[in-house]
Protein backbone atom coordinates (compact mmCIF):
# COMPACT_ATOMS: atom_id res chain seq x y z
CA UNK A 1 0.00 0.00 0.00
CA UNK A 2 1.25 3.48 -0.83
CA UNK A 3 1.93 5.99 1.92
CA UNK A 4 -0.92 7.91 3.55
CA UNK A 5 -1.30 11.68 3.50
CA UNK A 6 -2.42 12.57 7.00
CA UNK A 7 -3.47 15.97 8.35
CA UNK A 8 -3.59 16.60 12.10
CA UNK A 9 -5.72 19.51 13.34
CA UNK A 10 -4.10 20.90 16.47
CA UNK A 11 -4.79 23.88 18.67
CA UNK A 12 -2.78 26.01 21.05
CA UNK A 13 -4.98 26.50 24.11
CA UNK A 14 -4.70 28.47 27.36
CA UNK A 15 -3.69 26.32 30.30
CA UNK A 16 -6.98 26.12 32.18
CA UNK A 17 -5.14 24.99 35.32
CA UNK A 18 -3.99 28.62 35.70
CA UNK A 19 -7.18 30.57 35.11
CA UNK A 20 -7.29 33.90 36.95
CA UNK A 21 -9.48 36.99 37.06
CA UNK A 22 -8.03 38.34 33.82
CA UNK A 23 -8.74 35.18 31.82
CA UNK A 24 -11.76 36.64 30.00
CA UNK A 25 -12.18 39.89 28.08
CA UNK A 26 -15.22 42.12 28.40
CA UNK A 27 -16.63 40.83 25.09
CA UNK A 28 -16.68 37.24 26.42
CA UNK A 29 -13.66 36.01 24.47
CA UNK A 30 -10.61 34.45 26.11
CA UNK A 31 -7.72 36.73 27.00
CA UNK A 32 -5.06 34.38 25.65
CA UNK A 33 -2.23 36.79 26.45
CA UNK A 34 -2.96 36.41 30.17
CA UNK A 35 -2.64 32.62 30.24
CA UNK A 36 0.20 30.18 29.52
CA UNK A 37 -0.28 28.43 26.17
CA UNK A 38 -0.05 24.66 25.72
CA UNK A 39 -0.69 21.99 23.06
CA UNK A 40 -4.31 20.89 23.45
CA UNK A 41 -4.08 17.51 25.25
CA UNK A 42 -6.43 15.47 23.04
CA UNK A 43 -4.76 16.86 19.92
CA UNK A 44 -1.58 15.23 21.21
CA UNK A 45 -3.48 11.93 21.36
CA UNK A 46 -4.53 12.56 17.75
CA UNK A 47 -0.93 13.28 16.73
CA UNK A 48 0.20 9.97 18.21
CA UNK A 49 -2.37 8.08 16.16
CA UNK A 50 -1.13 9.85 13.03
CA UNK A 51 2.50 9.05 13.85
CA UNK A 52 1.65 5.38 14.42
CA UNK A 53 0.12 5.23 10.95
CA UNK A 54 3.25 6.88 9.57
CA UNK A 55 5.40 4.26 11.30
CA UNK A 56 3.24 1.42 9.99
CA UNK A 57 2.80 2.51 6.37
CA UNK A 58 6.02 3.55 4.66
CA UNK A 59 5.94 6.76 2.65
CA UNK A 60 3.23 8.32 4.82
CA UNK A 61 3.42 12.01 5.76
CA UNK A 62 1.92 13.93 8.67
CA UNK A 63 1.07 17.63 8.36
CA UNK A 64 0.06 19.83 11.30
CA UNK A 65 -2.60 22.51 10.71
CA UNK A 66 -3.31 25.08 13.41
CA UNK A 67 -5.07 28.44 13.63
CA UNK A 68 -4.14 31.20 16.02
CA UNK A 69 -1.85 34.16 16.70
CA UNK A 70 1.80 34.13 15.69
CA UNK A 71 2.89 32.28 18.82
CA UNK A 72 0.78 29.28 17.74
CA UNK A 73 3.71 28.36 15.49
CA UNK A 74 5.02 26.68 18.66
CA UNK A 75 2.37 23.99 18.10
CA UNK A 76 3.73 23.23 14.64
CA UNK A 77 7.29 23.03 15.99
CA UNK A 78 6.15 20.73 18.78
CA UNK A 79 4.60 18.46 16.18
CA UNK A 80 7.82 18.47 14.16
CA UNK A 81 9.85 17.59 17.26
CA UNK A 82 7.66 14.52 17.77
CA UNK A 83 7.67 13.23 14.19
CA UNK A 84 5.42 15.34 11.92
CA UNK A 85 6.80 16.29 8.50
CA UNK A 86 5.53 19.84 8.01
CA UNK A 87 3.03 22.35 9.26
CA UNK A 88 0.71 25.23 8.43
CA UNK A 89 -0.23 28.20 10.59
CA UNK A 90 -3.43 30.13 9.83
CA UNK A 91 -2.95 33.54 11.36
CA UNK A 92 -4.79 36.78 10.62
CA UNK A 93 -6.55 39.43 12.69
CA UNK A 94 -9.72 38.43 10.86
CA UNK A 95 -9.63 35.01 12.57
CA UNK A 96 -9.77 36.54 16.08
CA UNK A 97 -12.87 35.72 18.12
CA UNK A 98 -13.97 32.84 15.88
CA UNK A 99 -16.38 30.34 17.44
CA UNK A 100 -16.50 26.70 16.32
CA UNK A 101 -18.46 27.49 13.16
CA UNK A 102 -16.03 30.18 11.97
CA UNK A 103 -13.01 28.10 13.04
CA UNK A 104 -14.16 25.02 11.15
CA UNK A 105 -14.80 27.18 8.08
CA UNK A 106 -11.25 28.59 8.17
CA UNK A 107 -9.72 25.15 8.69
CA UNK A 108 -11.77 23.64 5.86
CA UNK A 109 -10.56 26.39 3.51
CA UNK A 110 -6.95 25.61 4.43
CA UNK A 111 -7.46 21.87 3.97
CA UNK A 112 -8.91 22.42 0.51
CA UNK A 113 -5.69 24.18 -0.39
CA UNK A 114 -3.60 21.29 0.98
CA UNK A 115 -5.53 18.58 -0.90
CA UNK A 116 -5.25 15.71 -1.66
CA UNK A 117 -5.28 13.89 1.69
CA UNK A 118 -6.37 10.51 3.01
CA UNK A 119 -7.10 11.03 6.71
CA UNK A 120 -7.72 14.07 8.91
CA UNK A 121 -7.26 13.47 12.63
CA UNK A 122 -8.07 15.84 15.48
CA UNK A 123 -8.62 15.69 19.20
CA UNK A 124 -12.19 15.16 20.36
CA UNK A 125 -12.35 18.63 21.88
CA UNK A 126 -10.25 21.54 23.14
CA UNK A 127 -9.97 22.28 26.86
CA UNK A 128 -10.75 25.99 26.34
CA UNK A 129 -14.22 25.29 24.94
CA UNK A 130 -15.12 21.62 25.50
CA UNK A 131 -17.60 21.73 22.63
CA UNK A 132 -16.32 18.79 20.51
CA UNK A 133 -17.78 20.60 17.49
CA UNK A 134 -14.84 21.70 15.32
CA UNK A 135 -13.84 18.26 14.04
CA UNK A 136 -17.36 17.22 12.99
CA UNK A 137 -18.04 20.66 11.48
CA UNK A 138 -14.88 20.46 9.37
CA UNK A 139 -16.04 17.04 8.14
CA UNK A 140 -19.44 18.47 7.19
CA UNK A 141 -17.91 21.40 5.32
CA UNK A 142 -15.61 19.06 3.38
CA UNK A 143 -18.42 16.51 2.83
CA UNK A 144 -16.40 13.76 4.51
CA UNK A 145 -17.46 10.72 6.54
CA UNK A 146 -16.51 11.14 10.19
CA UNK A 147 -15.75 8.82 13.07
CA UNK A 148 -15.76 10.35 16.55
CA UNK A 149 -14.57 9.13 19.98
CA UNK A 150 -11.77 7.08 18.43
CA UNK A 151 -9.36 5.36 20.80
CA UNK A 152 -7.21 3.61 18.22
CA UNK A 153 -6.83 3.59 14.45
CA UNK A 154 -6.29 -0.13 14.00
CA UNK A 155 -5.45 -0.48 10.30
CA UNK A 156 -5.88 0.80 6.77
CA UNK A 157 -6.69 -1.76 4.07
CA UNK A 158 -7.90 -1.19 0.50
CA UNK A 159 -8.77 2.45 1.26
CA UNK A 160 -10.81 1.40 4.31
CA UNK A 161 -9.86 2.61 7.80
CA UNK A 162 -10.68 0.36 10.78
CA UNK A 163 -11.16 2.25 14.02
CA UNK A 164 -11.79 1.35 17.65
CA UNK A 165 -14.21 3.73 19.38
CA UNK A 166 -14.56 4.19 23.14
CA UNK A 167 -18.17 4.96 24.09
CA UNK A 168 -19.94 5.39 27.42
CA UNK A 169 -21.19 1.80 27.49
CA UNK A 170 -18.34 -0.03 25.84
CA UNK A 171 -16.16 -0.34 22.77
CA UNK A 172 -17.00 -0.83 19.10
CA UNK A 173 -14.99 -1.38 15.93
CA UNK A 174 -16.11 0.59 12.87
CA UNK A 175 -14.87 0.96 9.30
CA UNK A 176 -14.90 3.99 7.03
CA UNK A 177 -13.80 4.71 3.47
CA UNK A 178 -11.10 7.30 2.87
CA UNK A 179 -10.85 10.23 2.91
CA UNK A 180 -12.24 10.45 6.43
CA UNK A 181 -12.08 12.72 9.47
CA UNK A 182 -11.46 11.07 12.85
CA UNK A 183 -11.63 12.67 16.31
CA UNK A 184 -9.64 11.04 19.09
CA UNK A 185 -10.45 10.61 22.78
CA UNK A 186 -8.12 11.41 25.66
CA UNK A 187 -8.28 7.69 26.51
CA UNK A 188 -6.16 6.97 23.41
CA UNK A 189 -2.43 6.37 23.72
CA UNK A 190 -0.37 9.30 24.99
CA UNK A 191 1.79 11.06 22.44
CA UNK A 192 5.43 10.10 22.25
CA UNK A 193 7.98 12.51 23.67
CA UNK A 194 10.17 14.79 21.61
CA UNK A 195 12.85 13.10 19.55
CA UNK A 196 16.27 14.62 20.25
CA UNK A 197 17.41 14.34 16.62
CA UNK A 198 14.21 15.96 15.36
CA UNK A 199 14.55 18.68 17.99
CA UNK A 200 17.98 19.57 16.64
CA UNK A 201 16.75 19.34 13.04
CA UNK A 202 13.70 21.60 13.44
CA UNK A 203 14.69 23.95 16.27
CA UNK A 204 15.09 26.80 13.76
CA UNK A 205 11.83 26.09 11.90
CA UNK A 206 9.95 29.39 11.67
CA UNK A 207 7.17 31.25 9.90
CA UNK A 208 7.81 34.24 7.64
CA UNK A 209 6.62 36.59 10.40
CA UNK A 210 9.00 35.08 12.93
CA UNK A 211 11.91 35.46 10.49
CA UNK A 212 11.35 39.22 10.41
CA UNK A 213 12.84 39.38 13.88
CA UNK A 214 15.81 37.16 13.06
CA UNK A 215 19.26 37.87 11.68
CA UNK A 216 20.33 37.39 8.07
CA UNK A 217 22.02 34.12 9.08
CA UNK A 218 18.71 32.48 9.95
CA UNK A 219 17.03 33.77 6.78
CA UNK A 220 19.87 32.28 4.74
CA UNK A 221 19.54 29.02 6.66
CA UNK A 222 15.83 28.82 5.82
CA UNK A 223 16.51 29.31 2.12
CA UNK A 224 19.08 26.51 2.19
CA UNK A 225 16.93 24.13 4.22
CA UNK A 226 13.37 24.47 2.94
CA UNK A 227 12.08 21.94 5.50
CA UNK A 228 12.54 24.69 8.13
CA UNK A 229 9.85 26.84 6.53
CA UNK A 230 6.54 26.75 8.42
CA UNK A 231 3.89 27.85 5.96
CA UNK A 232 1.97 30.88 7.20
CA UNK A 233 -1.40 31.62 5.61
CA UNK A 234 -3.81 34.53 6.04
CA UNK A 235 -7.43 34.90 4.95
CA UNK A 236 -6.53 35.68 1.34
CA UNK A 237 -4.11 32.76 1.11
CA UNK A 238 -6.90 30.26 1.84
CA UNK A 239 -9.54 32.15 -0.21
CA UNK A 240 -11.84 32.59 2.77
CA UNK A 241 -14.73 35.03 3.15
CA UNK A 242 -13.91 37.53 5.93
CA UNK A 243 -17.57 37.86 6.82
CA UNK A 244 -17.66 34.16 7.75
CA UNK A 245 -14.74 34.57 10.17
CA UNK A 246 -14.10 36.15 13.54
CA UNK A 247 -16.90 37.67 15.58
CA UNK A 248 -18.93 38.57 12.47
CA UNK A 249 -19.00 34.92 11.39
CA UNK A 250 -19.65 33.53 14.86
CA UNK A 251 -23.29 33.06 15.88
CA UNK A 252 -22.20 31.97 19.37
CA UNK A 253 -22.38 34.95 21.75
CA UNK A 254 -21.32 35.02 25.41
CA UNK A 255 -24.08 36.65 27.47
CA UNK A 256 -22.56 36.44 30.92
CA UNK A 257 -19.37 35.32 32.64
CA UNK A 258 -19.38 34.02 36.20
CA UNK A 259 -16.22 33.58 38.22
CA UNK A 260 -16.76 30.39 40.24
CA UNK A 261 -14.46 29.81 43.20
CA UNK A 262 -14.54 26.38 44.81
CA UNK A 263 -13.84 26.38 48.53
CA UNK A 264 -13.25 23.49 50.88
CA UNK A 265 -15.72 23.56 53.75
CA UNK A 266 -16.34 21.00 56.48
CA UNK A 267 -14.23 17.87 56.01
CA UNK A 268 -13.78 14.57 57.81
CA UNK A 269 -10.78 12.32 57.80
CA UNK A 270 -11.62 8.63 57.55
CA UNK A 271 -9.45 5.56 57.71
CA UNK A 272 -9.90 2.10 56.22
CA UNK A 273 -11.25 0.88 59.55
CA UNK A 274 -14.59 -0.95 59.32
CA UNK A 275 -16.23 1.51 61.71
CA UNK A 276 -15.23 4.51 59.57
CA UNK A 277 -16.44 2.81 56.40
CA UNK A 278 -19.78 1.92 58.06
CA UNK A 279 -20.13 5.52 59.26
CA UNK A 280 -19.47 6.90 55.75
CA UNK A 281 -22.01 4.59 54.10
CA UNK A 282 -24.72 5.51 56.63
CA UNK A 283 -24.07 9.22 56.15
CA UNK A 284 -24.19 8.95 52.33
CA UNK A 285 -27.49 7.05 52.55
CA UNK A 286 -28.99 9.58 54.98
CA UNK A 287 -28.19 12.56 52.76
CA UNK A 288 -29.37 10.63 49.66
CA UNK A 289 -25.99 10.72 47.94
CA UNK A 290 -26.44 6.98 47.44
CA UNK A 291 -29.44 4.70 47.87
Amino acid sequence: MKGLKIIVLAKQVPDTRNVGKDAMKSDGTINRAALPAIFNPEDLNALEQALRLKDKYKGSTVSIVTMGPGRAADIVREGLFRGADNGYLLTDRAFAGSDTLATSYALSCAIKKIEPFDIIISGRQAIDGDTAQVGPQVAEKLDLPQVTYAEEIISVENKIVNIKRRLERGVEIVSSPMPVLITVNGSAADCRVRNSKLLMKYKHAKTVSELQNESDDYIKLQKERTYLQIKEWNVSDVSADKEALGLSGSPTKVKQIDNVVLQAKESKKLTSDDKDIDFLIKELVENHTIG
